[in-house]
Parts: C-alpha cells; sequence; structure tokens
C-alpha cells in the first residue's frame, strides 16, 4: 500500500507549490502589463492627484499682503525694457528701454515718459502721440520683457543688485547674494518698496515674503 500513496502526496506537493508559485508571479505579471505606466503621484483611492500646495491645503495661512508682480498693474521705472509693437509699422517696432528718467526714446515722437505707467498706459500713450499726424488709427501694444533690478544689502556674502525673476521671495534675493553672512538674522528683514505716488515706505518682511522688482532688501545683524 505504502507505493500507491507516494503519487498523491507528489501530486499535492506540487498543486501547493503551483499555487505558491502563481501568488508570487501575479505583481510581476501585473507589473509588466502596465510598465510604463507608473501610478500619478499623490494619487487618491478615487484617483483625483493631491495638492501638496501648501496654500491649498485647509487652514493654510494667507499669502503676505505685499504681492508679487501683476503684469497688468505693474508700473513701469529706470531699468525696465519693453517690446512695443505697432501694428502694420515694422520700422516702430522693437524693445525699447526705460531710461534713469523714467523715459523712453520711440522714433517720431521723441522722449516718452514710461516712468509709473503701466503697459497698457504706455500704449495708450504712445497712440495719441502717433496720431493723426504720423499714423492714422493707430494700435500699440506693449510688453514688459525684462523688470528693473531688486537690490539687497546688509549681511549677506554679496550685496548688490540682482535681476528679478517673477515669483521671487526674499529667501530667493538672498540665495542669489550667495547666502548668509555668519551674523546674519536669518528671519526678520527690512524691504523699502517705492509706492505709485514716488514715495518710500519700509516695513519689515519675513523668508516668504514677495519681492517687486526695484525693491531694496536689508538682511539684518544679530546682537547676540
Amino acid at each position: 500500500m505504502l507505493p500507491s500513496r507516494l503519487p498523491r502526496k507528489s501530486s499535492s506537493r506540487l498543486a501547493v507549490l503551483a499555487v505558491v508559485a502563481g501568488a508570487l508571479a501575479f505583481p510581476y505579471t501585473a507589473y509588466a502589463q502596465n510598465a510604463g505606466q507608473p501610478p500619478a503621484p499623490n494619487a487618491t483611492a478615487g484617483g483625483a492627484v493631491a495638492s501638496n500646495d501648501p496654500a491649498s491645503k485647509p487652514g493654510a495661512p494667507a499669502s503676505p499682503s505685499m504681492g508679487g508682480v501683476a503684469a497688468a498693474d505693474y508700473q513701469l521705472g529706470p531699468g525696465d525694457r519693453v517690446r512695443i509693437t505697432v501694428f502694420g509699422q515694422q520700422d516702430l517696432s522693437g524693445e525699447y528701454a526705460v531710461d534713469g528718467t523714467g523715459t523712453l526714446s520711440f522714433p517720431l515722437v521723441g522722449q516718452v515718459h514710461a516712468g509709473s505707467l503701466t503697459a497698457g498706459q504706455l500704449g495708450k500713450t504712445l497712440e495719441g502721440s502717433l496720431s493723426p499726424n504720423y499714423i492714422k488709427n493707430p494700435h500699440v501694444s506693449v510688453e514688459v520683457l525684462s523688470y528693473r533690478p531688486f537690490y539687497i544689502l546688509g549681511e549677506v556674502k554679496t550685496p548688490g543688485s540682482y535681476a528679478y525673476v517673477s515669483g521671487m521671495t526674499v529667501l530667493n534675493a538672498v540665495a542669489l547674494a550667495g547666502g548668509f553672512t555668519y551674523r546674519a538674522r536669518d528671519d526678520d528683514f527690512r524691504l523699502q518698496r517705492t509706492a505709485k505716488d514716488g514715495s518710500k515706505t519700509q516695513v519689515d518682511a519675513e523668508p516668504t515674503t514677495p519681492v517687486q522688482p526695484g525693491d531694496v532688501i536689508t538682511v539684518r545683524e544679530r546682537y547676540f
């Protein structure tokens, strides 16, 4: 009787091994079927993508009151470069710089005051200067190409002026200036900004405070 039991026991073991092998192979088979299609990051059970942006989470603090640059409201100033397009007039269209007095030199009309004007307002000013003596019903478009620099002083390794980049914060500005010195206070700053009427205002700033073109940032020294 002993020989007759051996085949059944071997068959049973083979069946168990086949089940285990199949279970182990399933994840690799599923991965092969979906190769090149990794799951979306932060995907939820319902397939939606969760946001890592702190501002999108309930209870997140509001943005600082001193916001960044809004293109439509941005007021031009010395050091800005703009692209002016006069439709149908290739000779007049091109890139222009706002000089230290807030003016730019434009063909036909000469010096044009651009300081404190938005791009849209400058376009309207040029249309008024060109019409009707030079061009009938001109249409002028103005786009800001590059912003005037900002300045960072105090306890940074390389103080000076730096090109403004949209979306900058005070901490980004410090990084551009080579980082803090060993004497710096790294959580408290002074920021000077020119108001619309030309007056200067100074406020306390934080590392996350947005920077605007022309701002003067001072990194303070700690005393202990």
